[in-house]
Protein backbone atom coordinates (compact mmCIF):
# COMPACT_ATOMS: atom_id res chain seq x y z
CA UNK A 1 0.00 0.00 0.00
CA UNK A 2 1.47 3.25 -1.34
CA UNK A 3 1.44 6.25 1.66
CA UNK A 4 -1.21 8.65 1.31
CA UNK A 5 1.29 11.48 0.91
CA UNK A 6 3.19 9.90 -1.90
CA UNK A 7 1.89 11.91 -4.86
CA UNK A 8 3.02 14.94 -2.52
CA UNK A 9 6.97 14.02 -3.15
CA UNK A 10 7.95 14.92 -6.27
CA UNK A 11 6.31 18.67 -5.53
CA UNK A 12 8.55 18.49 -2.63
CA UNK A 13 11.46 17.60 -4.33
CA UNK A 14 11.35 20.14 -7.15
CA UNK A 15 10.51 23.22 -4.52
CA UNK A 16 13.91 21.95 -2.58
CA UNK A 17 15.56 22.41 -6.50
CA UNK A 18 13.87 25.44 -6.95
CA UNK A 19 15.39 26.60 -3.37
CA UNK A 20 18.79 25.32 -4.07
CA UNK A 21 19.08 26.69 -7.70
CA UNK A 22 17.79 30.06 -6.14
CA UNK A 23 20.39 30.14 -3.37
CA UNK A 24 22.70 29.44 -6.16
CA UNK A 25 22.11 31.56 -8.23
CA UNK A 26 21.93 34.00 -5.60
CA UNK A 27 25.51 33.17 -4.44
CA UNK A 28 26.84 33.43 -8.30
CA UNK A 29 25.59 37.19 -8.51
CA UNK A 30 28.01 38.14 -10.85
CA UNK A 31 30.79 41.14 -8.99
CA UNK A 32 31.93 43.97 -10.20
CA UNK A 33 35.89 43.17 -10.29
CA UNK A 34 38.51 46.01 -9.75
CA UNK A 35 42.06 45.14 -9.81
CA UNK A 36 44.80 46.84 -8.09
CA UNK A 37 47.95 46.78 -9.62
CA UNK A 38 51.13 48.78 -7.66
CA UNK A 39 54.23 47.53 -6.11
CA UNK A 40 53.75 45.06 -2.75
CA UNK A 41 57.52 44.36 -2.65
CA UNK A 42 60.94 45.56 -2.81
CA UNK A 43 61.53 49.11 -1.88
CA UNK A 44 58.58 50.68 -2.30
CA UNK A 45 56.08 47.75 -0.56
CA UNK A 46 55.44 50.09 2.16
CA UNK A 47 53.67 52.94 -0.48
CA UNK A 48 52.09 50.45 -2.34
CA UNK A 49 50.64 48.49 0.72
CA UNK A 50 49.58 51.79 2.43
CA UNK A 51 47.30 52.40 -1.60
CA UNK A 52 45.84 48.62 -0.75
CA UNK A 53 44.68 48.78 2.39
CA UNK A 54 43.05 52.71 1.44
CA UNK A 55 41.36 51.14 -1.66
CA UNK A 56 40.38 47.84 0.56
CA UNK A 57 38.86 50.20 3.07
CA UNK A 58 36.35 51.92 0.66
CA UNK A 59 35.47 48.38 -1.41
CA UNK A 60 34.45 47.05 2.07
CA UNK A 61 32.56 50.47 2.98
CA UNK A 62 30.63 50.30 -0.13
CA UNK A 63 30.13 46.50 -0.03
CA UNK A 64 28.62 46.95 3.04
CA UNK A 65 25.99 49.74 1.96
CA UNK A 66 24.62 47.30 -0.58
CA UNK A 67 27.72 47.76 -3.34
CA UNK A 68 26.44 49.00 -6.55
CA UNK A 69 23.34 48.94 -8.81
CA UNK A 70 20.99 47.61 -5.49
CA UNK A 71 23.33 44.82 -4.62
CA UNK A 72 26.00 44.20 -7.14
CA UNK A 73 29.45 43.65 -4.78
CA UNK A 74 32.73 45.29 -5.94
CA UNK A 75 35.77 42.32 -5.97
CA UNK A 76 39.05 43.54 -5.69
CA UNK A 77 41.98 41.59 -7.19
CA UNK A 78 45.49 42.07 -5.90
CA UNK A 79 48.58 41.85 -8.30
CA UNK A 80 52.31 43.58 -7.94
CA UNK A 81 53.57 45.87 -10.48
CA UNK A 82 57.13 45.06 -8.82
CA UNK A 83 57.72 48.91 -9.89
CA UNK A 84 57.87 47.53 -13.84
CA UNK A 85 56.00 47.92 -16.83
CA UNK A 86 56.40 44.59 -18.08
CA UNK A 87 55.34 43.21 -14.49
CA UNK A 88 51.95 45.54 -15.12
CA UNK A 89 51.56 44.01 -18.48
CA UNK A 90 51.78 40.51 -17.02
CA UNK A 91 49.15 41.46 -14.10
CA UNK A 92 46.78 43.69 -16.39
CA UNK A 93 46.41 40.57 -18.41
CA UNK A 94 45.89 38.25 -15.85
CA UNK A 95 43.69 40.92 -13.98
CA UNK A 96 41.57 40.39 -17.81
CA UNK A 97 41.37 36.50 -17.84
CA UNK A 98 40.14 36.97 -14.60
CA UNK A 99 37.41 39.40 -15.51
CA UNK A 100 38.03 42.77 -14.59
CA UNK A 101 36.60 45.45 -15.99
CA UNK A 102 38.74 48.58 -13.83
CA UNK A 103 42.03 48.96 -12.66
CA UNK A 104 43.31 51.16 -9.91
CA UNK A 105 47.07 52.27 -9.57
CA UNK A 106 49.37 55.03 -8.89
CA UNK A 107 52.00 53.71 -6.95
CA UNK A 108 54.34 52.74 -9.39
CA UNK A 109 55.79 55.73 -11.29
CA UNK A 110 54.65 57.85 -14.06
CA UNK A 111 55.93 55.90 -16.40
CA UNK A 112 54.99 52.35 -15.32
CA UNK A 113 51.44 53.70 -14.87
CA UNK A 114 51.42 55.42 -18.59
CA UNK A 115 52.00 51.73 -20.14
CA UNK A 116 49.74 50.42 -18.42
CA UNK A 117 47.23 53.14 -19.53
CA UNK A 118 48.84 52.41 -23.26
CA UNK A 119 48.04 48.34 -23.08
CA UNK A 120 44.50 48.94 -22.08
CA UNK A 121 43.57 51.51 -24.72
CA UNK A 122 45.00 48.95 -26.82
CA UNK A 123 43.18 45.88 -25.47
CA UNK A 124 39.96 48.37 -25.40
CA UNK A 125 40.48 49.27 -29.29
CA UNK A 126 41.01 45.06 -30.07
CA UNK A 127 37.90 44.01 -27.65
CA UNK A 128 34.92 46.05 -28.14
CA UNK A 129 32.59 45.11 -25.08
CA UNK A 130 35.03 43.96 -23.00
CA UNK A 131 37.10 47.49 -21.79
CA UNK A 132 38.23 48.14 -19.02
CA UNK A 133 38.66 51.71 -17.56
CA UNK A 134 42.13 52.86 -15.84
CA UNK A 135 41.88 55.14 -12.43
CA UNK A 136 45.23 56.44 -11.47
CA UNK A 137 45.05 57.86 -7.84
CA UNK A 138 49.06 59.14 -7.85
CA UNK A 139 51.25 59.26 -10.81
CA UNK A 140 50.88 62.92 -11.52
CA UNK A 141 52.68 63.33 -15.10
CA UNK A 142 50.51 66.13 -16.71
CA UNK A 143 51.13 64.58 -19.97
CA UNK A 144 49.21 61.87 -18.75
CA UNK A 145 46.03 64.44 -18.81
CA UNK A 146 47.73 66.64 -21.78
CA UNK A 147 49.07 65.18 -24.64
CA UNK A 148 49.34 61.36 -24.05
CA UNK A 149 45.53 61.45 -22.52
CA UNK A 150 43.22 58.87 -22.91
CA UNK A 151 39.44 58.24 -22.80
CA UNK A 152 40.37 55.45 -20.51
CA UNK A 153 42.14 56.90 -18.01
CA UNK A 154 41.07 58.72 -14.77
CA UNK A 155 43.18 60.74 -12.91
CA UNK A 156 42.41 61.71 -9.10
CA UNK A 157 45.17 63.17 -8.15
CA UNK A 158 46.17 66.75 -8.47
CA UNK A 159 49.03 66.73 -11.73
CA UNK A 160 52.63 67.72 -11.12
CA UNK A 161 51.92 71.02 -12.83
CA UNK A 162 48.84 72.13 -10.08
CA UNK A 163 50.79 71.11 -7.25
CA UNK A 164 54.33 72.69 -8.22
CA UNK A 165 51.45 76.21 -8.49
CA UNK A 166 50.78 75.80 -5.58
CA UNK A 167 54.47 75.56 -4.06
CA UNK A 168 55.00 78.53 -6.45
CA UNK A 169 52.74 80.41 -4.68
CA UNK A 170 53.53 79.44 -1.27
CA UNK A 171 57.43 80.33 -2.16
CA UNK A 172 56.83 83.61 -3.75
CA UNK A 173 55.43 84.64 -0.30
CA UNK A 174 58.82 83.13 1.38
CA UNK A 175 62.12 85.24 1.04
CA UNK A 176 64.52 83.12 2.38
CA UNK A 177 64.02 80.51 -0.18
CA UNK A 178 67.06 82.40 -2.65
CA UNK A 179 69.34 79.32 -4.14
CA UNK A 180 67.37 76.04 -5.15
CA UNK A 181 69.32 73.03 -6.06
CA UNK A 182 66.80 70.34 -8.33
CA UNK A 183 67.25 66.93 -7.40
CA UNK A 184 64.89 64.56 -9.10
CA UNK A 185 64.66 60.66 -9.87
CA UNK A 186 65.75 59.51 -13.20
CA UNK A 187 62.35 59.14 -14.75
CA UNK A 188 59.51 60.56 -16.35
CA UNK A 189 57.63 62.23 -13.83
CA UNK A 190 60.80 63.15 -11.74
CA UNK A 191 61.83 65.09 -14.98
CA UNK A 192 58.77 66.95 -14.93
CA UNK A 193 59.12 67.53 -11.42
CA UNK A 194 62.58 69.37 -12.00
CA UNK A 195 61.07 71.07 -15.21
CA UNK A 196 58.15 72.33 -13.73
CA UNK A 197 60.12 73.67 -10.41
CA UNK A 198 62.76 75.68 -12.71
CA UNK A 199 59.21 77.16 -14.94
CA UNK A 200 56.99 77.99 -11.94
CA UNK A 201 59.17 79.28 -9.37
CA UNK A 202 60.71 80.95 -11.79
CA UNK A 203 57.86 83.01 -12.80
CA UNK A 204 56.68 83.39 -9.31
CA UNK A 205 60.60 84.11 -7.98
CA UNK A 206 62.60 85.58 -10.59
CA UNK A 207 64.89 86.10 -8.40
CA UNK A 208 65.82 82.92 -7.19
CA UNK A 209 69.01 81.29 -8.38
CA UNK A 210 69.03 77.41 -9.43
CA UNK A 211 72.25 76.60 -8.64
CA UNK A 212 72.13 72.69 -9.82
CA UNK A 213 70.65 70.12 -11.23
CA UNK A 214 70.98 66.15 -10.66
CA UNK A 215 69.19 63.11 -11.87
CA UNK A 216 69.33 59.71 -9.55
CA UNK A 217 68.01 56.30 -10.58
CA UNK A 218 65.17 55.58 -8.84
CA UNK A 219 64.95 52.98 -5.61
CA UNK A 220 68.30 52.00 -5.99
CA UNK A 221 70.05 54.97 -4.15
CA UNK A 222 71.30 53.41 -0.78
CA UNK A 223 73.54 56.69 0.20
CA UNK A 224 72.77 59.96 -1.01
CA UNK A 225 76.16 61.58 0.77
CA UNK A 226 77.58 62.18 -2.32
CA UNK A 227 74.51 63.97 -3.66
CA UNK A 228 74.48 66.07 -0.58
CA UNK A 229 78.17 66.98 -0.74
CA UNK A 230 77.08 68.31 -4.06
CA UNK A 231 74.09 70.14 -2.75
CA UNK A 232 76.43 71.56 -0.53
CA UNK A 233 79.14 72.68 -2.71
CA UNK A 234 76.39 74.78 -5.04
CA UNK A 235 75.17 77.00 -1.94
CA UNK A 236 71.93 75.62 -2.31
CA UNK A 237 69.59 76.77 0.50
CA UNK A 238 66.55 74.55 -0.64
CA UNK A 239 65.95 71.36 -3.16
CA UNK A 240 63.23 70.58 -5.10
CA UNK A 241 62.83 67.33 -5.31
CA UNK A 242 59.98 64.91 -6.19
CA UNK A 243 62.05 61.90 -4.55
CA UNK A 244 59.23 59.60 -2.85
CA UNK A 245 59.39 56.85 -0.60
CA UNK A 246 63.12 55.06 0.18
CA UNK A 247 64.40 58.16 -1.76
CA UNK A 248 62.99 60.71 -0.04
CA UNK A 249 63.72 59.49 4.00
CA UNK A 250 67.37 58.34 2.46
CA UNK A 251 67.85 61.71 0.93
CA UNK A 252 67.02 63.03 4.70
CA UNK A 253 69.32 61.00 6.45
CA UNK A 254 71.96 62.05 4.76
CA UNK A 255 71.08 65.56 4.98
CA UNK A 256 70.92 65.30 8.23
CA UNK A 257 74.07 63.07 9.10
CA UNK A 258 75.77 66.08 7.21
CA UNK A 259 74.51 68.43 9.90
CA UNK A 260 72.90 70.34 6.66
CA UNK A 261 69.40 72.00 7.45
CA UNK A 262 67.64 72.66 4.13
CA UNK A 263 64.37 73.24 2.55
CA UNK A 264 62.79 70.70 0.71
CA UNK A 265 59.86 70.75 -1.74
CA UNK A 266 57.83 68.09 -3.13
CA UNK A 267 54.98 66.91 -4.30
CA UNK A 268 53.48 64.25 -1.72
CA UNK A 269 56.46 62.89 0.60
CA UNK A 270 54.22 63.37 3.91
CA UNK A 271 51.95 60.69 2.78
CA UNK A 272 54.44 57.99 2.65
CA UNK A 273 55.17 55.81 5.63
CA UNK A 274 58.16 56.99 7.34
CA UNK A 275 59.05 60.30 6.01
CA UNK A 276 57.88 62.14 9.36
CA UNK A 277 60.15 59.95 11.10
CA UNK A 278 62.96 60.46 8.86
CA UNK A 279 62.77 64.16 9.57
CA UNK A 280 62.47 64.05 13.35
CA UNK A 281 65.61 61.87 12.95
CA UNK A 282 67.75 64.16 11.12
CA UNK A 283 66.64 66.98 13.53
CA UNK A 284 67.45 69.28 10.72
CA UNK A 285 65.21 70.40 8.02
CA UNK A 286 62.18 71.51 6.37
CA UNK A 287 60.05 69.54 4.05
CA UNK A 288 57.32 71.43 2.10
CA UNK A 289 54.45 69.10 0.43
CA UNK A 290 51.20 69.48 -0.79
CA UNK A 291 48.49 67.22 -0.27
CA UNK A 292 44.63 66.93 -0.64
CA UNK A 293 44.94 67.12 3.20
CA UNK A 294 46.93 66.39 6.05
CA UNK A 295 47.05 64.59 9.29
CA UNK A 296 45.65 67.37 12.24
CA UNK A 297 44.56 70.10 9.38
CA UNK A 298 41.66 72.45 10.93
CA UNK A 299 38.25 72.25 10.43
CA UNK A 300 38.33 68.90 7.93
CA UNK A 301 35.74 66.99 10.21
CA UNK A 302 34.53 64.90 7.53
CA UNK A 303 38.24 63.85 6.48
CA UNK A 304 38.56 63.50 10.32
CA UNK A 305 36.09 61.31 11.15
CA UNK A 306 37.56 58.53 8.55
CA UNK A 307 40.92 59.22 9.35
CA UNK A 308 39.25 57.47 13.19
CA UNK A 309 36.87 54.74 11.81
CA UNK A 310 39.97 53.71 9.19
CA UNK A 311 42.36 53.71 12.08
CA UNK A 312 40.15 51.71 14.59
CA UNK A 313 39.07 49.39 11.40
CA UNK A 314 42.41 48.55 10.24
CA UNK A 315 44.97 49.75 12.97
CA UNK A 316 47.15 52.15 10.81
CA UNK A 317 47.12 55.63 10.17
CA UNK A 318 44.80 56.74 6.81
CA UNK A 319 46.65 59.47 4.88
CA UNK A 320 45.30 59.52 1.59
CA UNK A 321 41.59 60.33 0.85
CA UNK A 322 42.12 60.21 -2.54
CA UNK A 323 42.68 57.09 -2.94
CA UNK A 324 40.01 56.10 -0.85
CA UNK A 325 37.66 58.41 -2.65
CA UNK A 326 38.80 56.77 -5.98
CA UNK A 327 36.53 53.65 -5.96
CA UNK A 328 33.60 55.59 -4.27
CA UNK A 329 34.11 58.01 -7.61
CA UNK A 330 33.45 54.80 -9.39
CA UNK A 331 30.83 53.30 -8.10
CA UNK A 332 28.42 56.73 -7.80
CA UNK A 333 29.68 56.30 -11.84
CA UNK A 334 28.51 52.98 -11.91
CA UNK A 335 25.27 54.06 -10.52
CA UNK A 336 25.01 57.30 -12.37
CA UNK A 337 25.17 54.72 -15.62
CA UNK A 338 22.77 52.34 -14.03
CA UNK A 339 25.34 49.64 -15.88
CA UNK A 340 28.36 47.77 -15.43
CA UNK A 341 29.36 48.78 -18.90
CA UNK A 342 32.80 50.09 -19.12
CA UNK A 343 32.07 52.93 -21.72
CA UNK A 344 28.70 53.76 -20.35
CA UNK A 345 30.36 53.97 -16.71
CA UNK A 346 33.31 56.37 -18.46
CA UNK A 347 31.08 58.98 -19.61
CA UNK A 348 29.02 59.05 -16.20
CA UNK A 349 32.58 59.28 -14.84
CA UNK A 350 33.17 62.47 -17.04
CA UNK A 351 32.44 65.89 -15.45
CA UNK A 352 31.36 64.06 -12.14
CA UNK A 353 31.00 66.36 -9.43
CA UNK A 354 31.01 64.67 -6.21
CA UNK A 355 30.82 65.21 -1.98
CA UNK A 356 33.94 64.13 -0.56
CA UNK A 357 35.51 64.56 2.60
CA UNK A 358 37.65 67.20 1.77
CA UNK A 359 35.35 69.35 0.18
CA UNK A 360 33.52 69.51 -3.68
CA UNK A 361 35.30 67.69 -6.04
CA UNK A 362 34.64 68.10 -10.39
CA UNK A 363 36.24 65.19 -13.04
CA UNK A 364 37.05 67.38 -15.74
CA UNK A 365 35.56 66.16 -18.63
CA UNK A 366 38.00 67.45 -21.17
CA UNK A 367 41.06 65.69 -19.89
CA UNK A 368 39.51 63.36 -17.33
CA UNK A 369 41.96 65.44 -14.51
CA UNK A 370 39.94 65.79 -11.19
CA UNK A 371 39.87 69.19 -9.52
CA UNK A 372 40.29 68.98 -5.86
CA UNK A 373 41.88 71.17 -2.86
CA UNK A 374 45.44 71.49 -2.23
CA UNK A 375 46.99 72.00 1.23
CA UNK A 376 50.79 73.45 0.87
CA UNK A 377 51.65 72.17 4.47
CA UNK A 378 55.02 71.45 6.16
CA UNK A 379 56.55 69.04 8.69
CA UNK A 380 57.30 70.34 12.31
CA UNK A 381 57.72 70.26 15.50
CA UNK A 382 54.20 69.87 17.33
CA UNK A 383 53.75 73.59 19.18
CA UNK A 384 50.20 73.55 20.70
CA UNK A 385 49.14 75.69 17.97
CA UNK A 386 49.93 75.81 14.11
CA UNK A 387 50.95 71.69 14.73
CA UNK A 388 49.21 70.27 17.46
CA UNK A 389 49.42 66.14 16.15
CA UNK A 390 52.00 64.18 16.54
CA UNK A 391 52.73 61.54 13.83
CA UNK A 392 54.32 58.30 13.15
CA UNK A 393 55.27 58.46 17.45
CA UNK A 394 57.77 60.98 16.98
CA UNK A 395 56.60 65.27 17.96
CA UNK A 396 56.51 66.02 14.71
CA UNK A 397 53.60 66.76 12.46
CA UNK A 398 52.28 68.92 9.74
CA UNK A 399 51.72 72.59 9.45
CA UNK A 400 49.08 74.51 7.28
CA UNK A 401 50.78 76.84 4.99
CA UNK A 402 48.35 77.68 2.40
CA UNK A 403 45.42 76.46 0.68
CA UNK A 404 44.05 76.43 -3.06
CA UNK A 405 40.96 75.14 -4.67
CA UNK A 406 41.29 73.12 -7.77
CA UNK A 407 39.92 75.67 -9.77
CA UNK A 408 42.93 78.16 -8.94
CA UNK A 409 45.22 75.57 -9.50
CA UNK A 410 43.38 74.03 -13.00
CA UNK A 411 45.81 74.90 -15.97
CA UNK A 412 44.67 74.63 -19.64
CA UNK A 413 45.38 70.98 -21.55
CA UNK A 414 47.00 69.91 -24.74
CA UNK A 415 44.67 66.72 -24.66
CA UNK A 416 42.63 65.90 -27.64
CA UNK A 417 40.57 63.34 -25.78
CA UNK A 418 39.52 60.78 -28.51
CA UNK A 419 36.18 59.13 -27.69
CA UNK A 420 34.30 55.73 -28.79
Amino acid sequence: MKPKHAPLAPIALACLLAAAGGAQAQQQQPSYKIAYIDPLSGPFANVGELMLTHTQYAIEEINAKGGVLGGTKLQLLQFDSKLSAQESQSALQAAIDQGAQAIVTGGSGSSVVSALVQSVARWNQRNPGKELIVLNHSSIDPEMTGKNCSFWHFQTEANTAMKMKALANYIKKTPDVKKVYLLNQDYAHGKQWASHGRQLVGLARPDVQFVGETLHPIGRVKDFSPYIANIKQSGADSVITGNWGQDMTLLLKAAGDAGYNLRYFNHSAGSVPGTVLAVSQAKLGQLTWVAEWHPGQADTPRADALAKAYKAKTGKDFLAPRIDFTPRLLAAAINKAGSTDTVKVARALEDMSYDSVVGPIRMRAEDHQLLLPQVVNTIAPVDGKSVKVGWEGTNYGFRTDAVYTGNELAQGSECKMVRP
